[in-house]
């Protein structure tokens, strides 16, 4: 009986040794998991950062470069609107003495269409 007892009491050690292994291994598999989703979770951070950096640059070149356009298109506008100001100031006297004198020198003469009738 002491054998059988004994054979019985090896049988639920062996049984307890295996159910504290099944945890710990079921502890280690739950622990890796944890350890790969914060990995990854990293190397997805990571590279968020990098595309969004790329993104950045790329966003920063293009709007450069229009800045740059309004740059030279405001340039190029000034430098017409400066043009025109002194093509008005050279000629603006004659201008105004042509048409000073076009009204001022009255010619009386009698319309071509105009019939004396008496």
């Amino acid at each position: 009986m002491t054998s059988q007892s004994q054979g019985i009491h090896q049988l639920l050690q062996a049984e307890k040794r295996a159910k504290d292994k099944l945890e710990e291994a079921k502890k280690r598999k739950a622990k890796r998991l944890r350890q790969a989703k914060e990995e990854a979770m990293a190397e997805i951070d990571q590279y968020r950062m990098q595309r969004d950096q790329e993104f950045r640059q790329k966003h920063a070149k293009i709007m450069g470069s229009q800045s740059n356009i309004s740059e030279e298109i405001e340039v190029q506008t000034l430098e017409k609107i400066k043009e025109l100001n002194g093509s008005y100031n050279k000629s603006m006297e004659s201008v105004i003495n042509q048409l000073l004198s076009i009204v001022c020198d009255v010619k009386p003469e009698i319309h071509a269409n105009y019939r004396i009738t008496n």
